[in-house]
This record gives C-alpha cells, structure tokens and sequence, in this order.
C-alpha cells in the first residue's frame, strides 16, 4: 500500500501545547469501558504517549512512556511510572508485556508507523489503539462549517476513506476496529467529543485540551470562533445541525483497533 508520512514534533510540540491537557481531558466512563475490553486478559501494559494519564487501568500492572515534560508533570501523585521516551525508541525488549496500548495520540507521533511497529514488538499478546479515523475529520461540522484548516492538519492519503485501516492492517495483521459513540455529556475534552455543545469552543479552557485551535495560526482560529458565535447566537448552528440535537449519543469516528498477536 502506499508509503504516509504520518509525522509531527514530538516533545516539542506537547510542550508547547499540551498545559491544559490536565484539567480538559478526563476520562470518559464509557471511552475506559472500551479500553478495558480490549485490553482483555492482559495484566502488565505499556501506554505508549501516555499523557497525563487518562485510560490507564488501576487493576493492571501500567508502564506509561510520555516524551513531554510537560504533560509528565500533570501526571497525579497515584499514576503509574513513566519514563520519558518516544513510541518510535520505546526502551523495553520485545515481548516486555501482554499488551501496548495508545489513546488519542498516534496521530501526533513522529513516525506513526515505527510507533506502531514498536508497540507490536515489545507486546506479548495485543496491541490496543483508541483514535478518532482521520476520514471522518472533513465531516465533523467544525471542521466544515467554521475551522477548514483541520483537515490540513491531516495528511493527504488519511482523508481517503479506508485508508486508515488499511495501514492498520498492514502494520498489525489482522485487527478488530469497533466504534466508540461519544455521549452527549462525554467528559473527555477531545476535539469531537462537543458534537452538541458547540458553545464549549468558545472556552478557552476547552480550547487548551484540543490540538488544533493551538496547531493552526491565531487569525484562522479567530475568525472561525467568531463565525461560530454569530452561527449561535442568530440560531443559525442550531438550525443547521437540528438533527444532532435530539441525540444522546453520535458516532463521529472515534474507534478502538484490537489486534490479537
């Protein structure tokens, strides 16, 4: 299959972007539920781009590997230990655990696909990845409503349709992928999980746990969040999305990827 280039700043760009990731990016209850389900019968774990921590489960033996200083020191008191390694070098010896595991944080890695390759090969039985299918980005209305400039950050062969499993496939063997609707109160602050409460974009605290209002230059994000603000205010968000606000939960792309080793 064709050659991505999947590849972002690591440290550097968490450092910079990554202060308010602690308190925007909660766990959701229903996001963990489907973690522990694919983790199975695993009991010792490495997550790889840890973060501050969310999605590690407290029943299993956890090693967390985070390259940011930054979102290390959000870390609590009771997290599992981290080293200060990038998902490209994880510094363990192949088959170091049941399984590897990464939530909502491939897509920012240097190299995604040696990420991922290192994950295979320092798990025993699985690997477990959680992320939102980067097709589905053009959908997402902020993208094509207010903020266009999301699916720049999204390189070219990941917008087709399929491809994104595709890769995954090729990377892992065979891999089960199941959706994850995301609640209409889902706690967790990640970009798409707003899909019915579009005012939370205006919150600057909000804004410092999603990527993309810091990746994209400040005159771009203005003028969408003013866009956005007249859209609410005249009541012309909700008439363009009417069909979203009846709905207690919507599917807009986030999966788990179970691959069985």
């Amino acid at each position: 299959m064709p050659q991505s280039d999947f590849r972002h700043p690591g440290s550097a760009k968490y450092d910079r972007i990554g202060k308010g990731y602690g308190a925007a990016r909660r766990e959701d209850p229903r996001i963990a539920a489907a973690v522990e389900r694919g983790l199975g019968e695993a009991r010792s774990v490495v997550n790889v781009g840890a973060g501050t921590g969310s999605y590690e489960p407290a029943d299993r033996a956890v090693t967390a590997v985070e390259p940011s200083a930054v979102m290390i020191a959000q870390r609590t008191a009771t997290s599992p230990p981290v080293l200060r390694a990038a998902a490209e070098a994880l510094p363990f010896a192949d088959d170091s655990f049941d399984a590897a595991m990464a939530v909502v944080s491939d897509h920012h890695w240097e190299d995604r696909r040696a990420g991922i390759g290192e994950m295979r090969r320092v798990a025993r039985d699985r690997v477990v990845i959680v992320n939102v299918d980067p097709a589905r980005i053009a959908d997402f209305w902020l993208t094509r409503d207010y903020l266009p400039g999301f699916g720049r950050l999204v390189p070219e062969p990941y917008l087709e349709p399929g491809f994104w499993e595709a890769e995954l496939r090729e990377l892992l063997g065979e891999v089960a992928i199941e959706p994850i609707p995301l609640a209409a109160d889902c706690s967790d602050g990640l970009c798409v999980a707003w899909w019915r409460r579009p005012e939370a974009y205006l919150d600057e605290s909000v804004r410092a746990g999603i990527s993309v209002f810091q990746l994209l230059p400040a005159e771009e994000v203005r003028g969408a969040l003013a866009r956005l603000r007249r859209d609410l205010d005249d009541g012309t968000w909700a008439t363009r999305n009417a069909d979203l606000l009846g709905r207690e939960e919507l599917d807009v792309g986030l999966r788990v990827v179970v691959a069985r080793l």
